[in-house]
């Protein structure tokens, strides 16, 4: 209520324009379904492309096996830290499958299955966590953002170069990955608020896997889903089955599809569960029970497509190995040249960090050459 409109006013006052507590947009047509949105084993999954489901399926068979090989590269010390994302491969591989060529993929520190969906090299993919490179890949080369590690901060840059190329009319969106435990942070609000208002062609994906690291989703909020805080900010909130690959085919392509015709952007919770620890580095079994994870195993996301395609007639036992060769092929080339010994140039520590660089740098690096200079003479 304007002060014109408190009782008592004088009729002397001109009627203002409507309060600003009125809705500028209506919020029914925002909020999620009241349950996660499902395809596999409803009659909606006789309608599915049996080709792209196969492929989905090469994949997700290819995304456990990197996982496996990862993880297990940490244990022989290749790796520094691995965040397995395991019985999180269909949100993974469904957000890489669904970009064009054009498109931008915003990753964090877990989605690196996404990135090598998306066509980067496996190896230049786990760069980061093995501490050879701050990212270890050219992210203009795919398209593909440096994988973040700081919680959130990756969703602003999507906005800003999802809005960046509406304005010079290319139609490009921007896909941004984030976990449960980055919608806490405060760049998921901001990044969200600038979306809505500039109506950026930007595609959020929560993968809400239950914890961020030990503490629980219902400790961090309150809210009905996840999902539910897209009405906040006036987009469109998507729940789905994080683990029902079809379903996440289908949102994710009309959210990219609605942002690249204008619509403006959407916020989608996936809700899945990691099977494995937050890293290698991590004790799950503080937090939550054997039992819970076992729940969860019956609905994995490899076994919930492979029993679909083999029950219609779309896959056989040939294809399911052929699936499973592939993967081995990928890990075994993998396994071999995570094995070499990288060659570093310790003078790239200054290479990268400004176009010109500054007096300081200059000096540190001078020293440093020096040193290593001693060293050889040595």
């Amino acid at each position: 209520m304007t002060v014109q409109e408190l009782p008592g006013a004088g009729a002397s006052h001109r009627v203002t324009p409507p309060p600003a507590w009125r809705p500028r947009t209506e919020a029914a047509p925002l909020l999620p379904d009241p349950e996660p949105y499902r395809v596999l084993g409803t009659a909606a999954a006789e309608h599915l492309d049996p080709a792209l489901m196969r492929r989905y399926y090469a994949e997700l068979v290819r995304g456990r096996r990197y996982n496996a090989q990862a993880t297990a590269l940490t244990r022989q010390g290749r790796l520094a830290v691995y965040p397995s994302t395991v019985g999180q491969e269909a949100a993974e591989i469904a957000a890489a499958l669904v970009l064009e060529e054009q498109d931008w993929l915003f990753p964090s520190y877990r989605d690196t299955l996404a990135a090598v969906a998306r066509g980067l090299d496996p190896v230049q993919a786990l760069t980061l966590l093995r501490g050879d490179w701050h990212t270890g890949y050219d992210p203009r080369e795919h398209r593909i953002a440096p994988l973040c590690t700081p919680l959130a901060t990756q969703l602003p840059h999507a906005v800003g170069v999802a809005h960046a190329a509406r304005l010079r009319g290319d139609e490009v969106v921007a896909l941004a990955m984030v976990g449960d435990g980055g919608t806490s942070e405060g760049d998921f609000h901001e990044a969200l608020n600038f979306a809505a208002v500039w109506q950026a062609p930007v595609v959020f994906l929560v993968q809400n896997n239950g914890f961020a690291i030990s503490v629980p989703l219902a400790k961090q909020t309150a809210a009905p889903t996840l999902a539910h805080k897209a009405v906040g900010y006036g987009m469109p909130g998507r729940l789905v089955d994080g683990n029902d690959v079809a379903a996440l085919h289908e949102v994710l392509s009309e959210a990219v599809e609605r942002a690249r015709a204008g619509g403006g952007p959407t916020l989608i919770e996936a809700v899945t569960y990691r099977m494995e620890a937050h890293t290698n580095a991590d004790d799950a079994t503080r937090y939550r029970s054997d039992s819970e994870v076992e729940a969860w195993k019956a609905h994995d996301p490899v076994e919930l497509l492979q029993r679909e395609l083999t029950g219609r007639g779309w896959l056989d036992e040939s294809g399911v190995q052929e699936a499973r060769e592939a993967a081995e092929a990928m890990a075994a080339d993998l396994r071999e040249r995570m094995n070499a010994e990288p060659v570093l140039n310790p003078m790239d520590l200054f290479a990268h960090v400004y176009a010109e660089q500054t007096g300081r740098l200059r000096e540190q690096a001078a020293i440093l050459r020096a040193e290593l200079e001693a060293e050889d003479d040595a």
